[in-house]
């Protein structure tokens, strides 16, 4: 797969962390560790919605972080956390979610859960 994006989670700007974010074509990929590494992925289509944080610490070093939000039952919540230029990451990334649900055809009742659909009595 072609690699889209990638950068490391920054300390005070610096990329010197063991964390590295990877967007590819239809998924995102996070590695983490140095001894003991831990590679997680999300698919791009199961992301629901995509929040921009920056605290001023972040904005005097220039990242932000992004947390998404998503179907995906062990990683309902996933943080690209510290990243440079988050706010054109958040965009690129905004873009390729839309592309890949208009791949696979996935509207928004993928995402709507099935207590939605019953009725209190």
């Amino acid at each position: 797969m072609a690699v889209i994006w990638q950068d490391k989670k920054r300390i005070l700007g610096m990329p010197i962390s063991f964390t590295k974010y990877i967007l590819e074509e239809d998924r995102l990929i996070l590695n983490e560790g140095l001894l003991k590494s831990v590679e997680n992925e999300i698919m791009l289509y199961r992301i629901q919605d995509i929040t921009l944080i920056r605290t001023l610490g972040a904005k005097i070093f220039g990242v932000g972080t992004l947390e998404l939000r998503s179907s995906d039952k062990t990683h309902p919540v996933f943080q690209i956390k510290n990243v440079k230029n988050a706010s054109n990451v958040k965009r690129v990334l905004s873009e390729h979610v839309e592309r890949e649900r208009d791949r696979r055809r996935v509207g928004t009742h993928e995402f709507i859960g099935e207590e939605a659909f019953t009725e209190e009595t």
